[in-house]
């Protein structure tokens, strides 16, 4: 091309990029990016959007970020009412009605929580469709505070309780979620669909469930802020089970105190869920009084140890987490373990008891058009289904199946065990001998490539202590390893969620390690 020409075509092409129009999303219009549930409501008030521009904005996105685009393939459901009911929520605040904390708060769940107005599936083919008769007890929650739900979220298919080993993140209706920092790699889980909508933004907050690292897990793969409370402290009803011993739902969120907010919202006693009866005298409106940007001072807390030595760039962040954490006045006592027997067997047979009873109760809850009636007939439709188990063995299903009643010795004693010497030989024990505010440790690795044929690849947890206790924990980002995040978790005894929210958000204050994902190829 001759110089002349080439100049004029450079020329052409300043022209066509001034003139063009560069528009932006409404997403980047609103200035959405990594925004909270406060300046959502100062927003709101100031009258620097509306309700239903948030909510469009959330909308386009999942369609742009997690459908087209990198493909992260976190939400399933989108709520075709979701615009709707903004609008209606716009008015009540032009009116002065302001619904409760959450008026008009962009809210996903997961897919194993009941909505009345979408499927609930656990991401399971044989409940596709299926929509519950009325909403789970915290959706009611959710609605009365004036909190829009969004949609529903992918998981690793029945919260990742159906085959010998399998891809987190992966169910049969659904499909494979993809982590929002390198979409080749695993968004752990099972509330993987969760974690991954509320570190890209899809939405302001999310909800997740877990039974054992199902919430923090994808937390640190993720890198957001992941808090499962005591068990109890959030109702249970309406919520397709694993374990009703172990079994919370909990936030997911980009800031220690949206997480607070969102635990207070939905704390709350439920005569249908006999272990929220028990959280009565434990219940607050409202966490964020305990946020504390020099809650370390004066604490002490253990460092449990265990699951350091197999990656040692985490044990360089955890190291580096731990000096953290003494130079902000905490003192540290390592400790190297937490139970004193492998209780790992009988912690399995709870599940295996536990499983089998709450899903046979939560399909009878269906009604007459329950499209699975028991566990016993989910087994016999997965055996008679080639698709079902050409990807992976569904083993777990078929031991439910096999199971007795939660009236056995067997069920019994394992469950008695478990909770003895998790508990009182346990965590209880340790915090005890000495005198700890909380515990310390690595949530997990960075995320591993997802493989569908050799299935997950851990590397390291440190979520079975207060799992199998069902005892509060929160993890939040501590550094990341190549772009990668990784998480620390703090864990303690029943009801300290006061003390775990004050610690953790001394921690983040200080450090500020959450990063917005890059969708890397």
């Amino acid at each position: 091309m001759k110089k002349s020409a080439f100049l004029l075509f450079s020329l052409l092409l300043m022209i066509i990029s001034c003139t063009a129009p560069h528009e932006d999303s409404l997403f980047d219009q609103l200035s959405l990016k990594e925004i909270t549930i406060d300046e959502l409501t100062a927003g709101y008030e100031n009258g620097d959007f509306t309700i239903e521009q948030v909510v469009r904005a959330y909308i386009q996105r999942i369609e742009d970020i997690d459908k087209n685009g990198p493909g992260l393939n976190s939400v399933l459901t989108v709520n075709e009412r979701a615009l709707e009911q903004a609008a209606e929520l716009d008015r009540e605040l032009q009116e002065g009605n302001r619904k409760g904390r959450l008026h008009g708060i962009p809210v996903l769940l997961k897919d194993n929580i009941d909505t009345y107005d979408m499927p609930t599936t656990a991401g399971s083919r044989f409940l596709e469709g299926s929509v519950p008769p009325e909403d789970a007890y915290i959706v009611k929650k959710l609605r009365e505070q004036g909190a829009i739900i969004l949609g529903k979220t992918n998981l690793s298919e029945w919260a990742n309780f159906h085959s010998s080993f399998s891809s987190s993140g992966w169910s049969g209706l659904g499909d494979q979620v993809n982590n929002p920092y390198e979409i080749s790699r695993n968004p752990c889980g099972s509330s993987s669909g969760s974690g991954v909508a509320a570190s890209a933004n899809l939405a302001a907050i999310t909800i997740g469930t877990e039974t054992n690292g199902s919430i923090v897990c994808p937390a640190n793969a993720n890198g957001v802020v992941g808090f499962k409370p005591t068990v109890g402290l959030w109702s249970r009803t309406g919520i397709i089970p694993i374990s009703y011993t172990t079994d919370s739902a909990g936030p997911m969120t980009r800031t220690v105190r949206d997480a607070a907010i969102l635990l207070g919202t939905l704390a709350a006693s439920d005569e249908r869920d006999e272990l929220s009866l028990l959280a009565e005298e434990h219940l607050l409106e409202d966490y964020t009084e305990f946020l504390n940007e020099n809650g370390l001072e004066g604490k002490r807390i253990g460092f449990y140890t265990s699951p350091m030595g197999n990656h040692f760039r985490v044990d360089s962040l955890m190291n580096q987490a731990v000096r953290d954490f003494e130079s902000r006045g905490a003192e540290i006592i390592e400790i190297d373990q937490i139970t004193t027997q492998n209780i790992g067997g009988d912690a399995f047979r709870v599940l295996l008891y536990e499983f089998k009873d709450g899903l046979n109760k939560y399909f009878d809850s269906l009604g007459e058009n329950a499209p699975v009636r028991s566990v016993a007939e989910l087994a016999e439709k997965t055996r008679d289904s080639s698709i079902e188990t050409e990807q992976f063995d569904r083993n777990l299903i078929f031991q439910a199946a096999e199971a007795g009643d939660i009236d056995s010795e067997e069920f019994l004693k394992s469950l008695e065990n478990m909770l003895t010497q998790s508990r009182e030989e346990g965590i209880d024990r340790v915090m005890d001998e000495h005198n700890l505010d909380a515990i310390i440790s690595p949530t997990g690795s960075p995320a591993w490539k997802s493989d569908p044929v050799m299935g997950d690849n851990f590397r390291l947890s440190s979520s079975s202590p207060s799992a199998r206790a069902g005892y509060p924990i929160i993890t939040l980002p501590m550094g990341n390893i190549d772009g990668l995040p990784v998480g620390i978790s703090i864990f303690g005894r029943a009801w300290s969620e006061t003390t775990l929210l004050e610690i953790a958000y001394a921690y983040e204050q200080a450090t500020m390690h959450r990063i917005v994902p890059g969708f890397l190829e």
